[in-house]
């Protein structure tokens, strides 16, 4: 799980949400990882709920305590943004980038730090095209098969 805050548009929101990762070695130190995060956007008073589900496959370094990853992404939206003049409702699909670190500080338990940046809007009328930028920070709970 994880907590931060989504910004298309002009007005930043508190963002919630799971996320999950698998990586597999390609060699000693480099991984091929893939990333999803499905961002939840609690409903305010004049906006619903919305939705930004992220999906990223990235190259990355690996170490004991620690990794780093980045790679290209694809979002699937339904979220309220608001615009220089206009707020409402948006949906689509968005391509940009994804980069995360991990650092493991006890064992298996760490720390996730991810940056989602995309392009969304493109048509709308309330986002004719902007950037959305998703930052979280959360525990990571690391597996592994030895």
């Amino acid at each position: 799980m994880s907590l931060g805050w989504l910004q298309a548009g002009t007005v930043p929101r508190l963002a919630v949400g799971p996320h999950a990762g698998i990586a597999w070695p390609i060699q000693r130190e480099i991984l091929f990882t893939v990333h999803d995060l499905c961002t939840i956007l609690p409903a305010t008073q004049e906006d619903g709920p919305g939705v930004y589900n992220q999906t990223s496959a990235n190259i990355g370094y690996a170490w004991k305590d620690g990794n780093v990853s980045a790679g290209p992404s694809v979002a699937f939206y339904v979220m309220p943004a608001c615009g220089i003049t206009l707020c409402g409702r948006v949906g689509g699909l968005a391509v940009g980038g994804h980069a995360q670190a991990n650092a493991y500080v006890a064992g298996p338990l760490g720390v996730s730090m991810s940056a989602n940046v995309n392009w969304v809007g493109g048509s709308s009328l309330v986002l004719p095209g902007y950037v959305s930028v998703v930052i979280v920070v959360g525990p990571v709970l690391r597996w592994s098969t030895q």
